[in-house]
This record gives structure tokens, C-alpha cells and sequence, in this order.
């Protein structure tokens, strides 16, 4: 019995290699430089934290609706501004993994977790 593997899409050529991965290397880099720059807009406890973070997970700005503000509940109030880091934080690595991903497509390379 004979076993048909998937022709492999990497060219054989290892100079044809090495292009792609300076090519991929340099749409990384580019994209990156996109992605850090980027900003998000994300809120928390229907709207009453927000804030702006930037594609570095840098925290730009905050506002915090004066209803929520209580004195006698801070707690309250920490956690939601938390809640909103946390939230930028993931939605900041989901969106950088995705894009990533479209450059790099389904290649499994070692060294490289998180990005395929």
C-alpha cells in the first residue's frame, strides 16, 4: 500500500527559502509597527469605565462615569477599572495574534509560540 503525503507549499530551493522568510520577517516586522500603534477603545460595566490603550498595552486615557464613583464602595469601582486593563489587554493579543496569523498562515514553526 502506498502512502500519499501533501505536496509540501515550501519551495526546495533554499535560497527560495530564505526569501520567503526574510519576506515574512519584514511583513512581521511592518505589521507589528501597525499593530503597536494601533488604538482601542474599550469599556467595561456598561460603559462606566472606559478606556484608550494602544497596541503596546500602554493605558492612554480613562473615564469613569461619576455614578459609579461611591465612596463607601471603592471596591466596586477597582474592580471595574481592572476589569477594563485586563479587557484591553486581551482584545489588544487577540487582534495582534489574528493578524500575525494572516501572515504567517498555518506554518508551525519552532521558536515561535503564540503566533500560529
Amino acid at each position: 500500500m502506498k502512502v500519499r503525503l501533501p505536496k509540501s507549499t515550501m519551495p526546495q530551493n533554499p535560497q527560495d527559502v530564505q526569501q520567503m522568510v526574510r519576506k515574512m520577517q519584514e511583513d512581521m516586522q511592518t505589521k507589528q509597527a501597525e499593530l503597536e500603534a494601533r488604538e482601542y477603545d474599550i469599556a467595561v460595566g456598561g460603559g462606566v469605565v472606559s478606556m484608550k490603550m494602544n497596541g503596546k498595552k500602554e493605558v492612554l486615557s480613562v473615564h469613569i462615569s461619576p455614578e459609579v464613583v461611591d465612596e463607601d464602595d471603592i471596591e466596586t469601582l477597582e474592580d471595574l477599572i481592572v476589569a477594563c486593563v485586563n479587557e484591553g489587554i486581551k482584545t489588544v493579543e487577540t487582534v495582534s495574534a489574528e493578524e500575525m496569523e494572516k501572515i504567517t498562515g498555518a506554518l508551525n514553526i519552532p521558536g515561535l509560540p503564540g503566533l500560529f
